[in-house]
């Protein structure tokens, strides 16, 4: 028979492996059902151009190109446009607009699809859809739309925050005067250039040392803050420029009588450009520029607290118009996998394929799942050094119940040791115990712990009837928290508990063995 003080040694360990069992079963179950979500939306491996210089950002003009170089890969399932920016949103009845994070999404990619499909907030927003078509149509996150009290069928305006940057950079550079007045050190590198021409046959040079020297002040006011309209004419002189040859000796270039005159004139264009009137071109597009998109919502989906997802996903032809591209541009290729956990492989065969400068980026890499992964693991091994001590309390329990059971059999001892049993026989009595109760309380605590899982759900649904509800779906984004049952990290579990429990049954057991039989005799 087991004593009230075993049971309540036994019910501190089988408590203690039951609950650490739930706790990791549930970041288990949590890590991969976030990153189930990441990887259905998100490219596995993401492609991103080289950047283009002079401050601007790479995109892809070729993108089907690019794309079918990627399908070459092996295990790539799909490669479609990617497109990404942040957005303000505004709506009639909200004073202030905040910004979002904005996703494009292929609707022409059915895997696609159906993972936002599995994020929609049906319950909550009767009447939710992934269906966007290629209409003005959005999927918002349920923080979003409980943020501006909108659901389904209602309108937002997304306002581009790169075309805001666009205004501000315009106005800005109307500040100043024409780039040959606000640069007229390095703009009168020029006339150099003017003097420096001469004949050589039907083609004409221009020494090495002054050809140079004109190039690079022209690239360094190409950094500054100049207007588009100037910068255009500015980037072509520079492009021009290029179109020459090296002489035989190598202390010139050579430029074609088109060529040179070619250069003439666009130096004369920056020579006599008017700022009032480039000023008002400028402000006319910003007009367009400035105005926002109007977008119906189309879908609310869970978001979680616990995973950066994006708030709005956006077909991608207005994903684009929002990003500031051109018709056809996109800013990168979304690599799809057959299995995703090859991506690092696939990216280090794509890095060797598309060459220097291109920004080859797996998932596992990129900076939303990188921030998850370290929070997750964080806590987890937080959780598991929290969470041991309740079975060390419940070891200490043990040793001290054994301690109490080598008192009770005082007389049990002394009479073994009188009989001739030898120290090790007593000590493996009471680390017999000691096994038994581990091995007890670890399968119990193990069993218990995955009944406790598998009934997850009814248990949420039954805390909620007293309003307490320890996983809410605001933070988690899941109506009923995700767990998974790990088999080989559950054997741990209960293998360190038995560990424990022996171990703690060791002093008591070397305490009952060095007893002297005939005082324990006596004293009974």
């Amino acid at each position: 028979m087991l004593s009230s003080f075993t049971l309540i040694s036994l019910v501190g360990v089988t408590l203690g492996v039951l609950v650490l069992v739930v706790v990791m079963a549930v970041y288990a179950g949590m890590e991969r059902e976030v990153k189930t979500r990441f990887l259905g939306f998100s490219p596995h491996v993401l492609i991103r151009p080289p950047s283009l210089g002079f401050g601007q950002t790479g995109a892809i003009e070729d993108w089907q190109a690019v794309a079918e170089e990627a399908r070459k890969l092996p295990h790539v399932r799909s490669a479609t446009p990617f497109v990404s920016d942040s957005v303000l949103a505004d709506c009639d009845h909200w004073p202030d607009p905040y910004m979002f994070a904005m996703v494009g999404l292929d609707t022409q990619d059915p895997s696609q699809v159906e993972s936002i499909e599995n994020m929609l907030a049906r319950d909550d927003y009767p009447g939710s859809t992934a269906d966007l078509g290629l209409d003005d149509r959005i999927i918002i996150s349920s923080r979003l739309a409980e943020g501006y009290a909108v659901g389904v069928g209602d309108m937002l305006r997304l306002y581009s925050t790169g075309n805001l940057r666009d205004v501000m950079r315009v106005y800005k550079s109307t500040e100043h005067p024409p780039l040959r007045e606000a640069f007229s050190d390095l703009w009168k590198q020029t006339d150099t250039l003017k003097a420096a021409w001469k004949p050589d046959g039907d083609r004409f040079s221009v020494p090495l040392e002054t050809l140079t020297s004109v190039y690079n002040s022209l690239i360094e006011i190409s950094e500054k803050n100049i207007r588009d309209a100037e910068r255009e004419i500015l980037m072509e002189l520079i492009v021009t420029l290029e179109d020459s040859e090296r002489n035989a000796a190598g202390d010139a270039y050579t430029f074609s009588a088109e060529t040179k005159a070619a250069i003439g004139e666009l130096v004369e264009k920056l020579d006599t450009t008017d700022a009032g009137r480039m000023d008002d071109e400028a402000y006319k597009q910003l007009k367009t520029v400035a105005l926002p998109k109007e977008a119906v919502v189309a879908g609310v989906y869970q978001a979680s607290m616990m995973s950066a997802t994006p708030d709005i996903f956006a077909p991608l032809p207005l994903a684009g118009s929002l990003a500031g591209l051109d018709t056809g541009e996109v800013q990168g290729i979304s690599v799809r996998l057959d299995d995703p956990y090859t991506a690092s492989e696939v990216a280090r065969l794509a890095e060797a394929k598309f060459g220097d400068g291109w920004l080859i980026v797996p998932w596992n890499e990129q900076e939303q799942f990188v921030s998850f992964s370290m929070l997750i693991d964080q806590q987890r091994v937080m959780m598991y050094f929290s969470l041991s001590f309740i079975m060390l309390v419940a070891a200490f329990s043990m040793m001290a119940n054994i301690f109490t059971v080598t008192i009770q059999k005082r007389r049990e001892i002394g009479v073994m040791k009188a009989l001739g049993a030898a120290p090790g026989q007593i000590v493996r009595v009471f680390i017999y115990q000691g096994m038994l109760l581990g091995l007890l309380g670890a399968g119990l605590g193990v069993a218990g712990g995955r009944l406790v899982v598998h009934f997850r759900g009814a248990i949420q649904v039954f805390l909620r009837q007293f309003g307490f509800d320890p996983f809410s779906a605001t933070i988690t984004g899941f109506n009923v928290i995700p767990a998974h049952n790990n088999p080989l990290e559950q054997l741990l579990i209960g293998l360190m508990a038995f560990v424990l429990c022996t171990l703690a049954a060791l002093v008591p057991a070397f305490v009952a063995a060095r007893s002297d039989a005939a005082k324990s005799l006596r004293n009974l």
